[in-house]
């Protein structure tokens, strides 16, 4: 076991505690006022200088080294999700309707400790370390949030981590290249004059319209990209009609792409536009179709990812540390920090014997084991001893 795993160890009692309150009074997007008070509470217990995130929740933890270096940046989001939790857990959230059914409790907890095991080494730190708790990632905004208010300016590099059911709990899971998806929405809005469903003579039908766009749309991955390029594009809600006799005047289609290749997110665009203004021509309706523009992709640095795997490797064990197999088509406004600065990003698995721990993110059943806790904390002090130069021989 190596010291920095030992430290942790002894206070992991402590810290499944912190998890566990967290998880237990969840808050919302840009809702979580006490959330930011028990964080910043918690950073000035370890002498660690505390920021607000002027505007909005969250805040950020600033740590100085000793000897100077590079600055590097460690993020963890703190919101929870508007879903109903079914676990049965003596600490289950007590905030109706909402629950950390994503593992933010356990990204923030992780942070706090790993910043709490940094304020012991200052004296041999190089450099300085900020501590990113970042509200909002569910709405794909928060991150922008601390890059407008001037926190990520100084910084070298960015780190990130997220749970996840698939890998063992108290493992690492990293991926070079993409690892998760880009994500935009669209909105088509089709008009056309409607009229009495018994006579269709009178009025082109946007219903009909509607539904040859639907499956249009689908051709742009299956035929339009390059089949190596994963890319998905769902229609998830539409809206027409207000009774069965009648054709409507409007219909309103909404969804989302998803995309790991940056190039082929001007194309997915422009596909869209196309199927819609050419479908609408055929069958005599009009469409408007706005983008909505969401995250890029995650794609890490490979030099970056490879201190993720070395500071696991060396620190946990090398069989705690799993290549994964695929990316997620999943989003993460982390991607936004990584448009602007190097960085990259890692997994703490939470899988465990019993099935719903394997449930997919945001289920109300969701279980997770806090051995992610431990695991994410001691990768991240080793991530900052390898950025920054320091003894990274302190830790092992």
């Amino acid at each position: 076991m190596s010291a920095i795993q030992k430290m942790m160890q002894e206070l992991e009692p402590e810290y499944i505690k912190i998890r566990r309150y967290l998880h237990q009074h969840p808050e919302l997007s840009f809702q979580e006022e006490n959330t930011t008070k028990f964080i910043k509470d918690e950073l000035n217990k370890y002498g660690i200088e505390v920021y607000d995130n002027k505007g909005f929740t969250g805040a950020v933890g600033v740590l100085h080294g000793a000897m100077p270096g590079k600055t590097i940046a460690l993020r963890a989001d703190i919101d929870a999700l508007p879903v109903k939790e079914n676990t049965g857990l003596e600490f289950a959230s007590v905030n109706e309707g909402c629950c950390h059914a994503c593992g933010h409790d356990l990204h923030m907890t992780s942070l706090l400790a790993a910043a709490r095991l940094l304020s012991k080494y200052r004296q041999h730190l190089h450099g300085t370390v900020k501590f990113f708790f970042q509200p909002a990632e569910e709405k794909l905004g928060g991150s922008e949030t601390i890059i407008n208010n001037g926190f990520l300016d100084d910084v070298d590099a960015v780190f990130g981590v997220h749970t996840w059911p698939d890998v063992p709990g108290g493992s690492i899971g990293i991926k070079y290249g993409p690892m998760m998806a880009g994500s935009d929405s669209f909105k088509i809005t089709i008009t056309a004059p409607g009229g009495h469903a018994a006579h269709p003579h009178k009025t082109p039908d946007p219903i009909a319209a509607a539904a040859y766009m639907i499956t249009q749309l689908q051709t742009i991955v299956s035929r339009e990209l390059n089949p190596l390029d994963s890319a998905v594009i769902t229609v998830g809600k539409m809206t027409a009609g207000t009774a069965a006799n009648i054709i409507p005047s409007e219909v309103v289609l909404e969804g989302s792409m998803r995309y790991l290749v940056p190039e082929t997110r001007r194309q997915i665009h422009e596909s869209i536009k196309r199927i819609a203004d050419g479908t609408a021509l055929a069958l005599r309706v009009h469409a408007e179709t706005e983008i909505i523009p969401g995250c890029g992709p995650v794609i890490g640095a490979d030099n970056l990812v490879g201190m993720i795997e070395t500071s696991a490797a060396k620190l946990l064990g090398n069989d705690k540390v799993s290549i994964l197999p695929s990316a997620s088509m999943g989003s993460e406004d982390f991607s936004f920090y990584l448009a602007k600065k190097p960085g990259a990003f890692f997994r703490i698995g939470t899988g465990m014997a019993d099935p719903n721990s394997h449930l997919a993110l945001h289920n109300g059943k969701l279980l997770f084991s806090e051995d992610a806790i431990s695991a994410g904390a001691v990768t991240f002090c080793g991530i900052v001893f390898l950025f920054t130069g320091s003894d990274f021989s302190m830790l092992e």
